[in-house]
């Protein structure tokens, strides 16, 4: 190539040289201060659009495992009440013993001491019947009952809108009657309040031993069924979290960066560029070499 004054080649290819070193030092540099290889989609398009995917999967997640968190909640507190009331019918069960034990007085019914009994008796009752009206979460109870065709009760189990019925199903068709129902003895009840029969001949009938084991063994069914569903909730809120955290590890293997690597190549590129600017300086000197052909 000619010497000339109007071309510096070497400078030319010297300051793309720099160039290039300048723009991949700036890549690195932005990789240490975000720790992302993949910050934007101008870096890698394809993986920034799954890593946008999976981030927004990820933030669904999030909503479902709150409502499986609503679903144990609801459940939980329908198992504190069953306790209340299991401890109650163990009572009751005693009650309705001494109850059919009173001879009675022949004109009331029952004696003085069985009228005793009779008030211990109902006012248990009474107490049962509370403590299942009491027993809401978030507005839910789930002893009461589930109107025909009215869908149950459920929670979001995955991101697809997956639901697990904690009481019915979405028709209604399989809906748990109210558990009160088996615990009016022979009374009624409404609204949480329990009314006892009105004849001491109804109540003699009503507040029985037996029927106080029947009450038991359903209602020792309804807990059972809430503890299974207590502990699948459980499982699948455990799931969910696993499937958080592979799902972050996941997208952390897409776009994260190897910051041990970028260190390394930091200092290179810094190393790197300090020559570059070397050489230019040494290219762009060059024509000055010119002047002494002409001393």
């Amino acid at each position: 190539m000619a010497n000339s004054i109007n071309t510096n080649g070497g400078a030319l290819v010297a300051l793309q040289t720099l160039n290039a070193t300048n723009k991949a030092l700036e890549t690195t540099q932005n990789r240490v201060n975000t720790g992302l290889k993949v910050s934007s989609a101008k870096d890698n398009g394809a993986i920034f659009a799954i890593a946008t995917s999976q981030r927004a999967e990820m933030g669904a997640q999030d909503a479902v495992r709150q409502s499986l968190q609503r679903g144990q909640s609801i459940v939980d507190v329908a198992l504190a009440a069953g306790d209340t009331v299991t401890s109650a019918l163990k009572e009751l069960k005693g009650l309705a013993v001494a109850i059919q034990d009173d001879a009675g007085d022949g004109a009331t019914g029952f004696s003085e001491n069985g009228k005793k009994l009779v008030a211990d008796f109902e006012a248990v009752v009474k107490e049962i019947h509370s403590a299942l009206n009491g027993a809401k979460f978030d507005g839910v109870n789930l002893f009461d009952a589930i109107a025909a065709g009215t869908a149950g009760v459920s929670v979001t189990t995955n991101t697809s809108g997956g639901k697990f019925f904690l009481k019915g199903d979405a028709t209604g068709s399989a809906a748990v009657a109210a558990t009160s129902a088996g615990l009016v003895f022979g009374g009624a009840s409404a609204a949480g309040v329990w009314t006892t029969a009105a004849a001491d001949s109804a109540k003699k009938t009503a507040y029985t031993a037996a029927n106080v084991d029947t009450a038991i063994n359903s209602f020792a069914s309804t807990l059972a069924d809430l503890g299974t569903k207590s502990k699948s909730l459980d499982r699948q809120a455990t799931f969910v979290g696993k499937l958080q955290d592979s799902l972050e590890t996941g997208i952390g293997n897409l776009v994260d960066a190897d910051l041990a690597k970028e260190s390394a190549r930091l200092t290179a590129l810094q190393t790197k560029q300090q020559l570059g600017v070397q050489a230019l300086s040494i290219a762009n000197s060059s024509s000055s070499i010119l002047l002494s052909l002409f001393r």
